[in-house]
């Protein structure tokens, strides 16, 4: 765990998974804006759920690199979903993916909500990152 973080579990509570019920960090904030499954160019290479997961994540991890964070620096990540239940369904496999692109980093403080629609038409899933440098 990054010295700069504090995971927070009320006594009593089951353990989360996947996931921390809170965290409490100090040191530089990085906040990275909502990012989608499309590449460097704003372009979608596919409409599969889990193929936009993976490329948002490498997005979210490119943002952070550029602040010299990495992911285990995320403290609270939001994701924002079209189709709840394909994202419970494939849950699997987007445990994989986030492993996969982000490592075993589960000391986040993490949000998941179903919206009708986002910005870009193509897309199934947004996330936005908060970070904390030491």
């Amino acid at each position: 765990m990054n010295a700069t973080k504090t995971l927070l579990q009320p006594p009593g509570w089951a353990e989360p998974r996947g996931y921390a019920n809170g965290v409490a960090a100090t040191g530089r904030c990085v906040f990275v804006a909502g990012q989608i499954g499309w590449n460097a160019q704003c372009q979608f290479e596919s409409d599969d759920f889990i193929a936009q997961v993976r490329q948002t994540l490498l997005n979210i991890k490119a943002v952070l690199a550029e602040a010299g964070a990495a992911p285990e620096h995320i403290c609270r990540m939001t994701w924002y979903v079209l189709d709840k239940k394909e994202y419970l369904g494939r849950g699997r496999e987007v445990g994989q993916v986030y492993r996969e692109v982000l490592g075993r980093e589960y000391g986040v403080a993490m949000s998941a909500v179903q919206v009708a629609a986002l910005m870009e038409d193509r897309a199934k899933v947004e996330i936005e990152v908060t970070a904390m440098l030491p």
